[in-house]
């Protein structure tokens, strides 16, 4: 596979990023930063980042940086996996596409009832492809994520504001009606 390598001045605009503090104003760079490094052909990880997982997508740390709070993780798809309707647990995050193409549907949450039901409202489809990325700021971070492929892989590249090892995923219990339930996320490798 042609394409850059996850490098240590990679790594420093992140960091760079990150010591802005301001959420909107470092999203936005990372954002940015993730559009200019990922090239269309993708970027090169080893191997073991490649491996897709039979049970679902695989989630593989890449850098935890414990002095200023983020993570960057990458998630490796098989054809046609894909999340449940799932938050951020209140951690702002950008995604980016480093190989294949995703399916990003963005929710908003409108109601949350006091039987535990909670009502969401479809905001946006869109196909990403590599070298796109995008943010969810919190309240606005509902979201579900596929691999639309039927043949190929898809990898991502995760930057989370902390480490995000838990979520809450809603699974569909009647029209716009969905069931929260906790989810404790863990690491595949």
């Amino acid at each position: 596979m042609t394409g850059h390598e996850i490098t240590d001045p990679f790594v420093e605009r992140l960091r760079e990023a990150v010591r802005s503090g301001d959420v909107a104003v470092l999203t936005e760079k990372i954002k940015r930063d993730l559009e200019d490094f990922i090239p269309e052909e993708g970027l090169t990880f080893p191997e073991r980042f490649r491996r897709a997982l039979p049970g679902g997508y695989a989630r593989r740390l890449l850098y935890d940086d414990r002095e200023l709070d983020f993570t960057a993780v990458v998630m490796t798809w098989g054809p046609g996996q894909r999340t449940a309707l799932h938050d951020h647990s209140g951690i702002w995050c950008v995604e980016g596409v480093v190989e294949g193409e995703m399916e990003v549907s963005r929710y908003e949450l409108l109601e949350e009832r006091e039987d535990g039901l909670c009502r969401f409202a479809l905001r946006e489809e869109a196909r990403a492809r590599a070298g796109s990325a995008g943010a969810l700021i919190p309240p606005f971070e509902h979201h579900v994520l596929a691999n639309p492929s039927t043949d190929r892989i898809a990898l991502t590249l995760h930057v989370y504001g902390g480490t995000m090892d838990h979520c809450t995923v809603f699974e569909p219990a009647g029209e716009h009606l969905y069931r929260k339930q906790q989810k404790a996320l863990v690491y595949s490798e």
